[in-house]
């Protein structure tokens, strides 16, 4: 089972970015996004059901960030925008096999993706 992040890179305050995490070996319930910033504790971003039909965002991010998934291709994206300086961190995907939606419980991680913001 792995999980690869990618898409992460340098960019402007206020702008766009989207991730991508590949899952192989098999398929998760929960697909979540923590992200963990210089000297700082990882923290929860995001999480996604199965279906899609559910998504749970920390209050740092809500309105400025959007999860989905395409389960044909195990792929889960996120969307991020209007980005700042404080959004620099590494991104870390994870997956879990319960379909409890929240921060706690993930199985399976990424070896994460460098976003920075900054102009």
């Amino acid at each position: 089972v792995q999980l690869q992040a990618s898409g992460g890179g340098l960019v402007q305050p206020g702008g766009s970015l989207r991730l991508s995490c590949l899952a192989s070996g098999r398929t998760f319930n929960i697909m979540g996004w923590f992200r963990q910033a210089p000297g700082k504790e990882r923290e929860f971003v995001t999480a996604i059901s199965w279906s899609g039909g559910r998504t749970y965002y920390s209050d740092s991010v809500k309105g400025r960030f959007t999860i989905s998934r395409d389960n044909s291709k195990n792929t889960v994206y996120l969307q991020m925008s209007s980005l700042k300086p404080e959004d620099t961190a590494i991104y870390y995907c994870a997956g879990k096999m319960t379909v409890i939606l929240g921060p706690k419980g993930y199985d399976y991680w990424g070896q994460g993706t460098l976003v920075t913001v900054s102009s």
